[in-house]
């Protein structure tokens, strides 16, 4: 039998799989989906479980109300078999106090998938609604799933994690197309791209040629691809004059990072790292004039502790700043208790004055703060940084502005996954400083998404970034997305480099997600109009 023939033989067996099979089927497709995400960016791999997604709807349409929830049914398998593998490495924070939290490792590991494939399910269904028979099915799967992906990262704050649109990020050249049309745009073309082998099935009697739809999206991977890479090679990584970063990352355990017992063992930690020389000519940080140590540093409110601001001042020479990341406490009057705070980035001065400060805003559930606080705090329930009633979110998003360098984005966590908290309108920074603690997923998969997803935030916008994490993965990225330097997971050590300059606004950063928005009406327009035309003849 020729491969053509094995295809549709394999094909019409999915077709018409019903029962555990078909969900058995669903399920090792989105597992195997997984693999083209961080570390592994095995992406190639979605033009083998993409066809299977068309033809699992394409064979929904034996159930009623033309085969929606039978579709349905098939996404949400799809989807947890996504989500569990992709999202494992959520259960080792349950397990930094497993006294308290261990017993939710399985809700966290398997509940969280099964909300998120919820919208899997919903992508499928949709899909079903605009289905065809011919080629252009394949641009339906993309519409239902585009639209399911963008309401994930949505709804309810949002949880745009390992968006499909992440598999067209590596190799680099493919990932400058985030230039033009953002994730969104992204996740549209990669749905369309891998799903377009599943037409081959279709045959070629009246005047069909199944084989125009993989051809055209192999030229479309291409056409990315040239794009990119003579985007990168036109444009070399430049250099803000006289700046001279130091990004310090101590891979402090979670029990050490949150225990106020280990207080001087933490400052003299960061301290001495700090000040480490890194080179036979180094002279540590006086070598440098921006320090950085990641996201919520200490295990005490630091502008509350003179002790360590002075030891801080102590360790800045006259001329060099320190971002870090803090709780930080809200104002009270005098002698109140405090039960909420901030999680912050500081801007410290060399005699230990802060010049600024960021509140993050976009906290994350269960993490930093319980929906419906107040009730689950009554049932027993915490999340897991234990602060009484949560973390009080910030007021806004803005620019800091950074002695020695210009004016930075503070992103910290999570926030960084986000497109839409990297858009600032016309407040335009120079770079974006990134300030993370991934300590709470040990050494597994999750940093490595996370860094891949920052890193997209920087092609976006045309920014530079400078990452800061706790155990890892610190980076200086620049604004095409290339590491110019790089501090590995589970890593002690400084990361010393000098700050890539910005590039002029990129498309998507001036016009947002209206280009992503106008491919999708524009295909939306044509499937409908295919669909209407094939009735009336």
């Amino acid at each position: 039998m020729t491969l053509t023939g094995n295809l549709r033989a394999a094909g019409l067996a999915i077709i018409l799989s019903w029962g555990w099979k078909r969900a058995a089927i669903a399920l090792v497709a989105g597992a195997l989906s997984a693999l083209a995400m961080a570390p592994f960016n095995a992406w190639p791999v979605l033009f083998l479980t993409f066809p299977v997604v068309v033809w699992l709807i394409d064979g929904a349409g034996a159930g009623g109300l033309r085969g929606v929830p039978a579709a349905a049914l098939a996404g949400y398998w799809f989807g947890l078999g996504y989500f569990v593998p992709g999202l494992y490495w959520l259960g080792y924070a349950f397990l930094v106090d497993a006294s308290t939290f261990a017993w939710l490792m399985p809700f966290a590991v398997l509940g969280l998938p099964a909300y998120l494939a919820l919208f899997t399910a919903l992508g499928f269904a949709l899909a079903r609604l605009l289905w065809s028979r011919d080629a252009f099915r394949v641009i339906a799967l993309a519409l239902g799933l585009t639209l399911s992906e963008w309401l994930r990262g949505h709804v309810l704050t949002g949880f745009p994690w390992n968006t499909l649109g992440y598999a067209l990020s590596e190799p680099l050249a493919l990932a400058q197309t985030a230039s033009l049309i953002g994730l969104w745009g992204l996740t549209f073309l990669s749905v369309a791209i891998f799903a377009s082998p599943a037409v081959l099935v279709d045959g070629s009697s009246r005047g069909r040629k199944p084989w125009m739809a993989p051809v055209t999206a192999l030229l479309l991977l291409l056409a990315m691809g040239i794009f990119g890479a003579v985007r990168l090679a036109l444009r070399p990584t430049s250099w803000v004059a006289n700046v001279k970063l130091r990004i310090m990352q101590p891979n402090l355990q979670q029990d050490v990072k949150f225990n106020y017992s280990a207080k001087a063992e933490v400052m003299k930690k960061y301290l001495t790292l700090s000040d480490r020389a890194s080179g036979p000519q180094s002279s540590g940080v006086r070598d440098v004039n921006i320090l950085i140590w990641p996201e919520s540093a200490f295990p005490f409110f630091l502008t509350r502790e003179a002790d360590a601001m002075a030891q801080i001042a102590d360790l800045l020479p006259e001329g060099t700043v320190l971002i870090t990341g803090s709780v930080r406490a809200p104002d009270l009057p005098p002698g109140a208790k405090i039960t909420r705070a901030y999680n912050s980035i500081y801007v410290i001065d060399h005699d230990g004055s802060v010049l600024s400060v960021y509140d993050k805003l976009h906290l994350v559930p269960f993490g930093e703060y319980l929906p419906f606080q107040d009730w689950m705090e009554k049932v027993g329930f915490v999340q897991l940084t234990k602060v009484q009633g949560g973390f009080i979110p910030g007021v806004r998003r803005r620019a800091m502005d950074i002695p020695h360098a210009p004016r930075a984005l503070p992103l910290i966590c999570y926030e960084a996954i986000f497109p839409g908290d990297v858009a600032v309108g016309g407040d335009r920074p120079g770079w974006i400083v990134n300030l993370t603690n991934d300590g709470w997923f040990g050494i597994s998969t999750g940093p490595y998404q996370h860094l891949q997803q920052a890193r997209l935030r920087a092609i976006e916008q045309g920014l530079p970034l400078v990452r800061a994490a706790n155990t890892g993965i610190s980076a200086v990225i620049d604004p095409f997305g290339r590491f110019v330097a790089r501090l590995g997971l589970g890593v002690e050590g400084v990361l010393d480099s000098g700050l890539p300059s910005s590039i002029a606004p990129t498309i998507y950063a001036r016009s947002g997600d209206m280009p992503a928005a106008i491919i999708f009406i524009a295909a939306f327009i044509f499937v409908v109009w295919r669909r209407l035309a094939k009735r009336a003849s």
